[in-house]
């Protein structure tokens, strides 16, 4: 693939990488990726997924953008109070980066539309903050053999982890938290969050994204990563494959 003079000179600084260069800034430029939720960790994501220059985006969120957002989700700003996120998201994208498309899907995903919402992609950011979303997303890209990269962020803290449990050893987002419909717990507006703990999570997201589509460094699958934003301190832990899963375990003979 061949960049224009305007890439180049907006990529340079990722071409320059030994460990990443031009190939893998080309296989960003042709690459899909879904960003699932518009909000504290979609906003950052996608952020940076269009200033990398990921060439196609699916932004998909049924919400509007709400002035009590605006302290974390940066890529709105006061006038976009009202709008719908994944709009707003598509004139942000613009405006950072002419060289990537944006899809918008202003609806709720679940388990009767994620297949057909994630068709195409070479990779799926979960930021939702919906316990039964976020089931029905890796279901999907567990189905479809997408990387999927689960990210979530309260208060001081998050987690984020990549799955990709249909790989021998690779765990899928079941093996972690097993198949409860729902889960107890509080929202932002409930808990709060620190505005730049939603930042780090989203950055992280969009960092992972980027290594699905065009690897380098070290695999993260299996591995889940804990931010303490409180102590500053970052834990990583190792994420075994649940043989007896029922959505990517081994069946019994």
């Amino acid at each position: 693939m061949s960049f224009t003079d305007d890439e180049l000179a907006r990529y340079a600084r990722h071409i320059v990488l030994r460990e990443f260069g031009g190939g893998a800034q080309a296989r960003l430029s042709a690459a899909t990726v879904a960003v699932v939720g518009a909000g504290g960790i979609g906003s950052p994501a996608i952020q940076y997924l269009a200033g990398a220059g990921v060439g196609r985006l699916i932004l998909i969120d049924d919400d509007r953008v709400d002035a009590s957002n605006l302290h974390r989700q940066t890529i709105y700003g006061t006038n976009d109070a009202g709008a719908l996120k994944v709009e707003a998201a598509r004139a942000a994208v613009a405006r950072l980066n002419p060289h990537v498309g944006v899809e918008c899907r202003a609806v709720r995903i679940d388990a009767g539309n994620a297949a057909a919402l994630l068709a195409g992609v070479g990779a799926v950011i979960d930021g939702s903050d919906d316990f039964g979303t976020r089931l029905a997303v890796a279901d999907a890209a567990l189905a479809m053999r997408i990387p999927l990269v689960s990210a979530a962020v309260a208060q001081f803290e998050g987690q984020l982890a990549v799955y990709r449990g249909w790989e021998a050893g690779r765990p899928c987002y079941r093996c972690f938290v097993g198949g409860a419909p729902a889960r107890p717990g509080g929202s932002c507006a409930e808990d709060g969050v620190l505005g730049p703990a939603a930042g780090v999570l989203g950055s992280l997201a969009a960092l992972e994204a980027i290594r699905a589509v065009a690897p380098f460094g070290d695999d993260p699958a299996g591995k889940l990563v804990l931010v303490d934003l409180l102590a500053l301190r970052f834990r990583t832990l190792a994420l075994p494959k649940d043989p007896g899963c029922p959505a990517c375990g081994s069946p019994l003979a």
